[in-house]
């Protein structure tokens, strides 16, 4: 799969600092989209950044909503401006952009596709926390807008390591090509 640094970009998803922490061997997945986005900036393919968060207060968080609803007033009470930075191992360069969401998937709530129309993109590379949200979310509706999606899969990880595997061995190769972070310095 030959790919075009002009029309592909790699999208550093939830990699924040109230996030990393809740997964078990978060160094070797820092560790491994640091070296994702070294090669990406190498290969001049912008990388985007995507965190979730929400105002002071969190309005956008309905208690309808399963996934946020119950923790909305532990979202409330923190300071969101330190629940939604990258963690400084990642730290995204001054010219790169970081995507705010709202939701679960990168493009909801957020101006992910104005910034990908922007930059010509066609073909998104994934990396992120947790392989069955963000990365699920994001595939399917990439999918639905009919980008083309390649997930990194050594990039991406889960609270549940089974979880990660049928997702990334059996779910997303449906829709992706799903690669390890060498193979992907090969293609």
């Amino acid at each position: 799969m030959e790919q075009n640094a002009q029309s592909t970009a790699l999208l550093v998803m939830d990699m924040q600092m109230g996030i990393v922490g809740r997964i078990p061997a978060a160094e070797a997945l820092i560790g491994n989209v640091a070296n994702a986005i070294a090669h990406a900036r190498e290969k001049k393919i912008p990388v985007i950044f995507v965190v979730v968060g929400f105002r002071q207060g969190a309005p956008e968080v309905s208690m309808n909503n399963k996934g946020f609803g119950g923790g909305k007033a532990g979202f409330a009470s923190m300071d969101m401006n330190e629940f939604m930075k990258v963690h400084p191992d990642l730290a995204p360069q001054a010219d790169e952009v970081i995507v705010t969401k709202r939701r679960v998937s990168a493009f909801t709530g957020s101006d992910l596709e104005v910034i990908l129309r922007a930059y010509s993109i066609g073909k998104l590379v994934l990396t992120g926390i947790s392989t069955s949200g963000v990365v699920l979310s994001t595939t399917r509706e990439a999918a639905d807008k009919d980008y083309g999606i390649t997930i990194l899969s050594d990039c991406c990880a889960d609270p549940d390591e089974e979880v990660h595997q049928v997702l990334t061995t059996k779910v997303f190769p449906r829709q992706a090509d799903v690669m390890t972070l060498e193979e992907w310095h090969k293609a």
